[in-house]
């Protein structure tokens, strides 16, 4: 812990600067979705194909490997140097993207950019985690979230605004210039970890941390349960340009309508603070769960009902019942997965980490690839992804109940 951090920034200043630097990671997203359409066409793809939702898939992937790169280096070399090879990395890749010839290179662009805002992720937890213990951390990290989630509903509109005075390029170098002036006002952050806390680079630490990992049968099940519960959604953040501007004709209305499924996002995680507080959390978890497969039946009845495209309004109150109910699984499928990783939770979490947004990305881009004219496959994705989830969950409770307790699991349900 560090008295210098207190002495040059205020509370207020340190929790508004990590939430920029996380929020840095939901602009690189959902910043670029307006300029769909255009890149289509500047790079001559059908306005029916969906290659172009690989520029979303592939820097999730970079997002999710990154990650177990970056937690050895910043416990060795600090947060500062760890930070800044991050934000660099962020900086040129965004360049790139925006200056790409060909979809292909901005793909490979995109990819690397990931694998920059990785570090900018996993930095500015663990200058968190320096800072500040116990409940006074869990209240800074819900503030950062609350702000974090105010940027997928802005993101789309101030991007769709970029695309009002300039080319698509532009919504990609957006990205550099939010990086530098980030980094720029992090300058002002000291160094907080600690010199006598830095570890020595050993990356076999990651393949210890691994083992624990796939070892321990509650923390694998529930991020195997996570992986697929992200399968759904990332499908739907892939595509829904697609599906809103081509397939229901709003590409004028994106901005909002993705801006509504995003603020139902940042409800329901609000909302779990306090049935968190409630509930245990095995039996929170299973129970929305089950909510969300009942609600993705109800979307894929909607759906069949309706060839495929059932009514704007009918398709959005379907998505939106999903999306807040994943908003309370993903807080709780985290908080359960790394309960019995004590002594090596910084390192699991970067391998969960990788796993979940990883094998989520390549779950969802199953689905992309055959949404065409119909929302159909994501309907039924979001249904077969949520039962296998369930069941994974469901066998996790009744093997670590057995293990604890030897407790008959199925006579407490629901």
């Amino acid at each position: 812990m560090s008295h210098q951090v207190s002495r040059e920034l205020g509370r207020r200043e340190f929790i508004g600067l990590v939430s920029a630097l996380i929020a840095t990671t939901a602009l690189s997203i959902d910043l670029v979705l307006p300029a769909f359409s255009d890149i289509r066409t500047a790079f001559d793809v059908s306005a029916e194909s969906n290659s172009v939702t690989w520029v979303i898939t592939v820097f999730f992937m970079g997002l999710a490997l990154g990650q177990p790169l970056y937690g050895p280096l910043t416990d060795r070399f600090g947060r500062r140097p760890t930070l800044y090879l991050g934000l660099t990395l962020h900086s040129v890749a965004a360049v790139a993207t925006a200056l790409s010839p060909s979809l292909g290179f901005m793909l490979v662009a995109r990819f690397l950019w990931g694998l920059g805002a990785a570090g900018v992720r996993v930095t500015a937890t663990a200058m968190v985690r320096d800072r500040y213990e116990g409940p006074e951390m869990a209240r800074a990290m819900s503030f950062i979230m609350s702000v974090f989630l105010l940027a997928p509903v802005l993101a789309p509109t101030v991007g769709a605004a970029i695309l009002d005075i300039g080319s698509w390029r532009w919504t990609f170098a957006s990205g550099a210039v939010v990086a530098v002036a980030v980094g720029l006002w992090a300058l002002r952050m000291p160094e907080t970890l600690d010199s006598a806390d830095r570890g020595e680079l050993r990356f076999g630490s990651m393949a210890r941390a691994a083992k624990t990992v796939f070892s321990t049968r509650q923390t694998l099940g529930y991020t195997l349960a996570q992986t697929f519960a992200m399968g759904g959604f990332l499908s739907f953040l892939a595509s829904s340009e697609l599906i809103f501007s081509e397939l229901y004709d709003q590409e004028d209305r994106f901005p909002q309508l993705f801006g509504i499924i995003a603020a139902t996002m940042a409800l329901g995680t609000l909302s779990n603070a306090r049935l968190a507080a409630r509930i245990d959390l095995t039996r929170l978890v299973r129970r929305v769960l089950m909510l969300y497969v009942m609600f993705s039946l109800v979307m894929v009845v909607t759906v069949i009902a309706n060839d495929g495209l059932p009514p704007l309004w009918l398709f959005i109150m379907t998505l939106m019942l999903l999306v807040g109910t994943q908003a309370i699984l993903i807080p709780n499928f985290a908080a359960l997965a790394m309960a019995p990783m004590g002594q090596v939770a910084g390192t699991a979490s970067a391998i969960t980490g990788t796993i979940f947004m990883g094998g989520g990305a390549i779950l969802g881009s199953v689905l992309d690839r055959v949404i065409t004219d119909t929302v159909t496959p994501l309907a039924v994705g979001f249904m077969v992804y949520g039962i296998i989830s369930l069941l994974i969950v469901l066998g996790t409770q009744r093997v670590v109940a057995q293990m604890n307790s030897g407790s008959d699991f199925l006579a407490e349900l629901p």
